[in-house]
Order: structure tokens, then C-alpha cells, then sequence
């Protein structure tokens, strides 16, 4: 048999544990050093990046296990893309870290196909204690009072900013026009706001007031 063709078939792993471990660590590392760049670079807000810092962190640990899934496997590098494109066009995903968390699944399902089991049973951890940790990080460094998406659906021949005005001096320290579009054949016009509340507790009285207007069919706070 050709030795390419025999690569192509290869199974199992020659990296010893120990260099697994190590090299998984050493991108968990290197991710966190990504991770700040990107912070001291862009000067955002902690709370506003922080759901993709976790999610540079994670994805370099899990590119770091998918190339020792890999290795010099053509089968398992176009098995990878497959899956990758059917996860991309089939799975809607809210958050960047649970993109990273899909590619996760990804990746352990191959390294227990291709029978590589140090890469499954050392990578599930380390992925686990990083975002374990840096979602205690981030909760511990999450201001109080964040920004959120706020939709409301009104209808089309009304002034937005005057018909929400009031309520939105009474509830919001600051309120931020992001997105705008035509709903339900231009009868209504979808309205997407950032907003930070004067008080956390005050969501479901915010909602209310908002719901309770002439002309405001649907509200939606995230």
C-alpha cells in the first residue's frame, strides 16, 4: 500500500498524554494572551467582550485538539470540514461561546471515531476547568447594570421616539437606536435598541410599561 494512502487510513494517536496535556494547556495559555490583545486593543468595556474573550480562549484549545485529531489525516481533515458545514447552515446559535461549544461536540465526536482517546479524555477537561473558570471570572468582573437588547414592534405610522420617550427616561440611564427594519409588509417597524436599566430589578416592570402602550404590538428584552 502507498504510504499516503496508508496516512489516509491511519488511526489512533503516536503524542504521548503527556504532550497532550501540555499542549492543550499551553493554548488555553496562549488563548488568554490573544485574549488580552484584543482587550487592550479595542479599550471595550469588560462586560461588552467578554462572552468573546471566552470564546478566542475556548476556540484556540479546541483548534489545538481538532489538529491532533487530525494529524496527517486527509479523511479526517475533509470529515471535519463536512461536519463543520452541516453545524454552520443547520445549528442557530445565540451567543459566540455556544458556537464554540457546537465546534466543541465537533471535535470530541471525531476524537472518539478516529479512536483517539487521550485527545477526548485530556481535552474535555481542560476545556471544561477554562470556561468553568472564566465564567466565574466573568460573572466576577460583570458590572451590575449591563447594556441589553431591547425589540419593540410598533406600529408603522407612529413617532417611536415620542411614544417611548416617557418610559424610557423613567426606566433606562441610557437607550441606544442599533437597528431598524419594516415588519408585516411595512403595516409595523421593528425597532432594536441597546439599553441599560436604572435599576436590574425593574425588567419586568419595564416590559409592562412598554406592552401596556397604544400601538406597541410585541416587546422583547434580552
Amino acid at each position: 500500500m502507498p504510504d499516503w494512502l496508508r496516512e489516509v487510513a491511519s488511526t489512533g494517536s503516536d503524542i504521548s498524554p503527556q504532550v497532550i496535556a501540555a499542549r492543550l494547556i499551553i493554548a488555553a495559555l496562549m488563548g488568554l494572551v490573544v485574549a488580552c490583545i484584543y482587550q487592550a486593543s479595542y479599550r471595550k468595556q469588560i462586560g461588552d467582550s467578554f462572552p468573546f474573550i471566552v470564546t478566542m480562549v475556548m476556540l484556540t484549545i479546541l483548534v489545538a485538539m481538532t489538529t491532533m485529531v487530525i494529524g496527517n489525516s486527509v479523511a479526517r481533515a475533509f470529515g471535519l470540514v463536512g461536519a463543520l458545514s452541516i453545524v454552520r447552515f443547520r445549528t442557530v446559535v445565540d451567543d459566540t461561546r455556544d458556537t464554540a461549544f457546537v465546534i466543541f461536540a465537533v471535535v470530541v465526536g471525531m476524537a472518539v471515531g478516529a479512536g483517539i482517546v487521550e485527545v477526548y479524555l485530556i481535552g474535555i477537561p481542560v476545556v471544561a476547568l477554562t470556561s468553568t473558570f472564566l465564567s466565574f471570572l466573568g460573572t466576577s468582573l460583570q458590572p451590575p447594570n449591563v447594556d441589553r437588547r431591547l425589540e419593540i414592534r410598533v406600529e408603522g405610522g407612529l413617532d417611536s421616539e415620542t411614544l417611548l420617550s416617557a418610559i424610557f427616561k423613567q426606566h433606562l440611564v441610557s437607550h441606544r437606536l442599533t437597528a431598524i427594519s419594516t415588519a408585516k409588509q411595512g403595516a409595523a417597524i421593528d425597532l432594536i435598541y441597546a439599553v441599560r436599566l436604572i435599576r436590574a430589578d425593574s425588567l419586568l416592570q419595564f416590559v409592562r410599561s412598554l406592552a401596556q402602550l397604544d400601538g406597541v404590538q410585541n416587546v422583547e428584552l434580552k
